[in-house]
């Protein structure tokens, strides 16, 4: 189901209305319920997956708590963090094996063999994983104690607001959230509104007005350059943080109706003055769990800086190929974890230039090209798509050429974009500093029901055009 549907504006007034209607003691059970009918609106078969993940994490925590020793527990851990990752390999990633060995095969002369298989990636699978895999653990840690109410841990899972495209949530967040007597908050419902109200303009107005052209290119790189290609990349940047942004921002606000506070995954990431604070304020969520649960395990820095390079390119080696089962994925994040070795090294003096004001800008917009240039492997079909894109960048430059219109980009459509992206920055740039959303609360109610009123109207404009799916729901 898509928030982005007409389906969801029925589905979360009526989950709304039961929760706070039954008692105390029944709503995680209303939360459960609605959860598993959101998973199972796209396909009933693979619910099994997410009951799996769950019951193996749960059974693993009870295990792990019940007083076993040392060596018990580790095999418990290794045995369940296994489980659910196998899980997640075979759906996600055999192909992406299978094409490899059948390369590798074919060229060591074993001729033609098919390997392949008619895999359909379940939705959200990513992350409901590495949930239940953090919950295992934070509970061999001790960072938790095990859960021992399977239905309230089966709607810590499940949370259909963060379920198919995160925040990937952290069990000491949202856990005790999801056990704790609820009791209805209505400046934080409200919120939580016009929160949703925000995401929705930025994947309505924003990102699916830029997906067409940014498919345009694409779908067929080879038959662009220039001007063209520039133009997709940019707009491809801006729409996968508006897209994947605005899914969160919704996430976060539909799950306030409820009383819970999921935490924020974007922080005004094209603010950033290196590449490292750009992983610390872009899929927050992602970024920290990777850092808690891979970089810190295997040493983070503190056994020198050659295995600090080498923790961190694993890390984002294992990043890229989380987003996706092909090695243009891989080379993505290779990329990002090669930029921060290399700004590490160069700390001094880029401390130095970040204290003035043009060397602060330089950096930002230093910052922001790596991760658009990055992208271009991220979004092209293949490895050699995306270098294809690389030598075309700037084809005919010196020519009238260079500037055509060839995605059919007219200037009606170019002003919306222009205004739509202005206003994005310059929300994210006072929402630094202070919550422009409350900000607007504080207004008198001319201008702030004004505002309300304009960003509703603009929505359902851009809504008449369709149901774009989520980016994010891929991975």
């Amino acid at each position: 189901m898509l928030f982005n549907s007409f389906e969801f504006a029925i589905f979360l007034p009526i989950v709304f209305a039961l929760f706070w209607l039954v008692p105390d003691k029944y709503r995680n059970l209303v939360i459960l319920a609605a959860s598993y009918y959101f998973y199972i609106s796209w396909n009933v078969k693979y619910v099994v997956l997410i009951l799996a993940c769950t019951l193996i994490s749960f059974l693993s925590g009870r295990l792990m708590d019940g007083g076993v020793n040392a060596r018990h527990r580790k095999a418990v851990l290794g045995f369940s963090v296994m489980l659910c990752l196998l899980i997640l390999g075979y759906f996600k990633y055999y192909n992406l094996l299978a094409e490899t060995l059948m390369y590798i095969l074919k060229h060591a002369g074993a001729g033609e063999i098919d390997l392949m298989r008619d895999i359909l990636l379940p939705v959200g699978i990513s992350f409901y994983t590495f949930q239940s895999v953090g919950y295992i653990a934070d509970v061999y840690k001790g960072r938790v104690k095990a859960e021992k109410n399977l239905l309230d841990y089966a709607a810590f899972v499940s949370y259909f607001p963060q379920l198919v495209a995160g925040p990937i949530e952290r069990t000491e967040n949202l856990l005790p959230q999801i056990k704790a007597a609820k009791h209805f908050d209505y400046d934080s419902a409200s919120y939580g509104m016009k929160l949703m109200v925000w995401g929705f303009y930025k994947k309505l107005v924003i990102a699916d007005v830029m997906a067409p052209y940014v498919n345009t290119v694409y779908n067929n790189v080879r038959a662009h350059a220039g001007f063209d290609l520039i133009l997709a990349i940019v707009f491809h940047t801006i729409q996968i943080y508006c897209d994947f942004s605005g899914y969160s921002d919704i996430a976060r606000g539909c799950s306030r109706l409820f009383g819970i506070g999921l935490m924020k995954n974007f922080d005004s990431p094209f603010y950033s003055k290196s590449v490292s604070e750009f992983w610390r304020r872009w899929h927050i969520s992602l970024t920290s769990w990777f850092r808690d649960y891979v970089y810190i395990p295997l040493g983070g820095n503190r056994k020198g800086a050659l295995r600090k390079d080498l923790n961190l390119l694993v890390v984002f080696f294992l990043s890229g190929l989380w987003h996706g089962s092909s090695w243009h994925f891989v080379l993505w994040g290779t990329v990002h974890g090669i930029a921060q070795i290399i700004e590490a090294y160069l700390k001094k003096p880029l401390d130095v230039l970040r204290k003035t004001k043009p060397g602060s800008l330089f950096c930002m917009l230093y910052a922001d090209l790596v991760f658009t240039v990055a992208l271009v492997f991220f979004r092209a079909p293949s490895v050699s798509d995306a270098l294809y894109a690389f030598r075309h960048f700037f084809d005919g430059i010196g020519s009238k050429s260079f500037w055509l219109n060839r995605m059919q980009l007219w200037p009606a459509q170019a002003a919306v974009i222009f205004v739509s992206v202005v206003l994005l920055f310059v929300f994210d740039a006072v929402n630094m500093k202070k919550d422009v959303i409350e900000l607007i609360g504080k207004k008198k109610p001319v201008v702030r029901y004004g505002i309300y009123i304009m960003m509703l109207l603009v929505i359902m404009l851009f809504k008449a055009s369709g149901n774009a799916e989520f980016v994010y729901f891929q991975f």
